[in-house]
């Protein structure tokens, strides 16, 4: 039977990952994110799982990599420059194919910067933090209830597809509380990893279904396993041929692309008649709600696009967008991130306006209803 609670978005967070099934967490802590480390070193002996705090971010995410090759579900969390340092492993975990979640609570910066200050500064880092060329899935909660949700899709996404999937919060989103009706975790589908099918002797470690996926063998249960960073063929050891280096690094692109349409989400909010559309997410949402219920009241038409996957990111979808709004804004707690992504949709059908703010502070209702009203 479920609860109703009052939460914090970071325990939220934690308490969505018990729910999926985590049973190991590495990490070290770092505020805004904290708060997950904390909860997880205490639920996690509750549920018969392992936490380490980890010298390092950089072996935080190490571990966490290792655990999940022995099949477990695994966490770890982050924030700023701790996930500046844990991008060469998710550049690791994203070739050599192995299922983790990383929650990054985004704060001012660069550096240090301000901890415990709200930002939305890491987006960008999230698609193209590490090196290479391969796709990305990060989702943005905008609730406590989100947290949770979000973070249990987090691991179906990331077994799905055999990849690391990011959870970018923002300190509003990390540090508010929020009532949550939480369900009895018995009743919540644990995402399965897809095990070989084959014998030992059969098995190939990249071999992949038609779904560009390639079923994953726990270390441990009798099947060869070859896990490397280098380019590698069906076999997992390294293969550096034009041919197998152009075959593995399409696949990991095809299996996400392919599947785009499963992995959008976003929400719609008073778009039906709007000439104005904002597009925004995480925090910063929280106030576009408000914004634009007081516009409404004074007779301006807007409504919100809010993106819940950020990456990939929705192009089709703010491309439709563009053919029924007159022009878009688009708020941010950063310099200018998200908006490059909206104006490459949006491709000159209707003016796309920037609302970029970076002085450590949220922006309010006020401050976005004033912006709207000044268009």
């Amino acid at each position: 039977m479920g609860k109703v609670l009052l939460l914090q978005g970071n325990q939220a967070c934690a308490e969505g990952a018990i729910a999926a099934g985590v049973t190991f967490f590495a990490g070290y802590p770092i505020t805004p994110s904290t708060e997950i480390a904390e909860i997880m070193a205490k639920r996690l002996p509750e549920v018969g799982g392992k936490f380490i705090q980890m010298e390092d971010e950089i072996a935080g995410i190490g571990a966490v990599i290792g655990a999940s090759l022995t099949g477990k579900k695994v966490l770890t969390a982050t924030s700023g420059p701790g996930f500046s340092l844990k991008q060469e492993f998710i550049g690791y975990a994203t070739i050599a194919e192995v299922p983790i979640v990383i929650a990054n609570v985004q704060r001012v910066g660069p550096s240090t910067g301000q901890p415990t200050s709200p930002a939305q500064g890491d987006m960008m880092q999230a698609r193209w933090g590490t090196h290479g060329d391969h796709p990305v899935i990060a989702l943005t909660p905008a609730s406590v209830p989100e947290c949770f949700t979000l973070t249990i899709k987090a691991y179906e996404l990331s077994e799905k597809f055999r990849m690391p999937v990011l959870l970018m919060l923002d300190e509003i989103i990390g540090h508010m509380r929020e009532k949550i009706e939480v369900p009895d975790y018995d009743t919540v589908a644990k995402p399965v990893r897809k095990g070989p099918r084959v014998a030992p002797s059969e098995f190939k470690p990249y071999q992949a279904d038609s779904d560009g996926v390639p079923p994953m063998a726990d270390f441990g249960k009798g099947y060869r396993c070859h896990v490397t960073g280098l380019v590698h063929d069906e076999t997992g050891f390294p293969n550096g041929s034009p041919k197998a280096t152009e075959t593995l690094i399409k696949r990991l692109h095809d299996k996400v692309d392919n599947a785009i349409d499963e992995i959008t989400m976003y929400e719609e909010y008073k778009l039906e008649d709007a000439d104005i559309a904002i597009v925004t997410y995480g925090g910063t949402a929280r106030s576009a709600y408000a914004a634009i219920d007081m516009a409404r009241e004074q007779g301006i038409k807007v409504g919100m696009f809010r993106l819940i996957s950020v990456w990939p990111f929705p192009e089709k979808e703010i491309a439709k967008l563009a053919e029924k709004v007159k022009v878009i804004v688009v708020p941010e707690l950063n310099y200018g991130q998200m908006v490059g992504e909206v104006k490459k949709s949006v491709a000159g059908k209707v003016p796309v306006k920037p609302m970029s703010k970076y002085d450590s502070e949220p922006i309010s209702p006020k401050e976005l209803l004033e912006f709207v009203k000044n268009l």
